[in-house]
């Protein structure tokens, strides 16, 4: 099979994406451990467990939101525990599943980190672009994210 070579078009948006997406995490990453102390995994989890009804969710789910094997989750969640942000509980339904729950102290980190990590986002990416090209972009990653089966 014939390799399907990438035009000057494609191979500029493709790789521009990828340095973009490398600067982009970099910067925000840096700018919220500098900000409130989290790492991006933390705020990832803080984040999803702050967004899920009664603050909880299981971790076996919650690894595969955030695309990680549940042994390396689980060994971030024990990180987190002993800085007081998680805590983590039997699953009633299935004694061998733990459930992942947010303590006060995680809520008040991630009430407190948002929006410093929100004005990070605008100042590196959202207010760099226009309506429309935020438009395109949004229509884009609804796409390929549609294609990778993402709900």
């Amino acid at each position: 099979m014939d390799a399907r070579w990438l035009d000057d078009d494609e191979f500029r948006a493709w790789i521009g994406y990828r340095r973009m997406r490398l600067l982009l995490d970099a910067q925000v990453t840096r700018d919220l451990l500098r900000d409130s102390g989290l790492s991006a995994p933390d705020y990832d989890v803080l984040s999803t467990l702050s967004e899920t009804e009664g603050h909880r969710w299981r971790l076996t789910k919650l690894a595969e939101r955030m695309l990680w094997s549940k042994s390396r989750l689980s060994r971030h969640i024990s990180r987190m525990e002993q800085r007081g942000l998680v805590t983590r509980e039997e699953c009633e339904s299935d004694a061998r599943g733990a459930v992942v729950v947010l303590t006060e102290g995680g809520l008040r980190a991630i009430q407190e980190a948002a929006p410093d990590h929100v004005e990070s986002v605008r100042r590196h990416f959202i207010d760099l672009l226009s309506k429309e090209q935020l438009e395109v972009l949004g229509a884009v990653a609804e796409t390929v994210l549609a294609h990778l089966g993402e709900e």
